[in-house]
């Protein structure tokens, strides 16, 4: 069985990212970051991945590495947080269901950390009295992924033990809020938000027990070598996403973070199918359901807004230049996975925020005048980006990105069509850019299977909408 891809937000040994030297034309990678200076750090170490836009590769692959740090919570930290008061002498507390009064003889758990404030553990371990630790499947900045057994229900999932250090704990009880109250709305997860099965404080760890699913679609690309998945596959993908983050913004919520490593296949079992272009197997997925997962940054409309949120190469333009954002900043990162759904490559490889405004500017043309005016930070000059097409970044960028219409594959009208919604989606100004409502009716997924098309539940809530308002998905 896969596993849970919710490790990718704990971040993966980051072992693999390698330096890309300069000095023979090629680019220095810094750490891909989430530049966030709070609570919640996450971190992301990729290597041999292609270039942005144009599928040029440089020196092989570029590394393409993201780490997140945490946004603040200083005004968020201030909610009550009604559920287990942690102690770490005290016996530890389930919510739902009591522990488990099966006779067996558990070979007592450390209750240690080490220096860095992982919990130390071993397999066999039963945390909580109910869930047997079987294999650790990932780990990162701020805690662990652990494929355990829950004793009483008899099932494997997989159990998020965060480091016993406390902006971590803060960060992890923020996810748990939000998903609770997303569990409210849809306990039937009809809206393709992953689900919570349980939470608890173990001896000052916050441990989030979630449902077993397959590997975030950004494992799958990279371990299928960066193949781009079939038009029909970003399709049914792209209408799930566009689908579940509707459903948040019906209830005033923005995700923030989405990013292909935090869209999880419900299964990503998949058949080999030899190539005769490639001369190798390429693997394609059976089935294309998906999970959204990472609700650490999400935020209601009237809480606190960081100035910056977003992975980096997902981030709207109105995030970088500090304008404010809303739901918006959501729907602009959707076209920037549905590019890279497509090509396999990163839409903006960078790291940089003035050589983000400059790829952006020689992708999707000149940003506009009011939000260069508007804006408080340094890029501009009299209206005009400032930037110097001359430099060796300026190079890069004009070698590496071309206007987005050039990317198509295809003259087809379904590759047409794809092309005409990500353009929408990417529209620099966030009142103009298309709204998730109207990205589903987009004609880009008229050809979507009578089988794989979702209901529209908001319609049946209608009618309650008024009784229920006060029963909002609010906090």
């Amino acid at each position: 069985m896969w596993v849970l891809s919710e490790m990718i937000s704990l971040g993966k040994s980051c072992k693999r990212a390698k330096g890309i030297n300069e000095s023979s034309g090629e680019r220095v990678l810094r750490s891909r970051q989430h530049d966030r200076g709070t609570s919640q750090e996450r971190r992301y170490k990729r290597s041999h991945r292609r270039s942005p836009s144009s599928g040029r590769q440089h020196g092989g692959h570029r590394d393409r590495d993201r780490d997140r740090l945490a946004h603040p919570t200083s005004s968020r930290r201030a909610r009550i947080y009604r559920h287990h008061a942690s102690s770490s002498t005290s016996q530890d507390r389930h919510r739902h269901r009591s522990p488990s009064s099966r006779s067996q003889s558990p070979r007592p758990p450390s209750v240690e950390d080490d220096e860095d404030g992982h919990l130390v553990y071993q397999s066999g371990d039963i945390l909580a009295n109910r869930y047997k630790v079987l294999a650790t499947l990932g780990e990162g900045t701020f805690g662990k992924v652990v494929k355990v057994k829950d004793l009483q229900m008899d099932h494997v999932m997989a159990l998020k033990i965060i480091k016993n250090v406390e902006k971590y704990r803060e960060a992890a009880k923020l996810e748990i809020n939000a998903l609770e109250k997303i569990a409210t709305k849809d306990p039937e997860g009809q809206h393709l938000c992953v689900k919570m099965l349980d939470w608890f404080n173990y001896h000052g760890h916050m441990c989030i027990a979630f449902e077993m699913l397959g590997l975030s679609v950004f494992d799958f690309l990279r371990d299928n070598s960066y193949q781009p998945y079939p038009l029909e596959h970003v399709r049914h993908i792209g209408y799930q996403l566009c689908y579940a983050v509707k459903f948040l913004h019906d209830n005033k919520l923005t995700h923030t973070d989405l990013k292909p490593e935090n869209i999880l296949f419900v299964d990503s079992d998949y058949d080999s199918i030899y190539s005769s272009k490639k001369r190798r197997d390429i693997r394609r997925v059976k089935r294309t359901d998906i999970r959204l997962i990472d609700f650490g940054s999400a935020t209601f409309d009237h809480e606190h807004h960081s100035t910056i949120v977003s992975t980096r190469h997902y981030r709207a333009p109105e995030v970088i230049l500090e304008l404010g954002w809303s739901q918006p900043c959501d729907v602009w990162s959707i076209g920037c996975i549905l590019f890279e759904l497509y090509l396999g490559i990163t839409l903006f490889q960078t790291h940089d925020n003035r050589e983000h405004l400059a790829m952006m500017e020689r992708i999707l043309g000149t940003i506009p005048h009011r939000m260069a005016r508007k804006t408080k930070t340094k890029y501009f000059y009299h209206g005009k980006l400032d930037w110097d097409d001359k430099s060796s970044a300026g190079r890069y960028v004009r070698d590496n990105c071309k206007p987005l219409h050039r990317c198509m594959l295809s003259d087809d009208e379904e590759h047409r069509q794809l092309f005409d919604l990500i353009q929408k989606m990417l529209e620099y100004e966030p009142s103009q850019r298309i709204t998730l409502k109207d990205s589903l009716a987009h004609p880009f997924f008229d050809a979507l299977p009578a089988h794989q098309r979702l209901p529209d539940l908001r319609a049946a809530g209608d009618s309650q909408q008024s009784h229920e308002r006060s029963h909002s998905l609010s906090r």
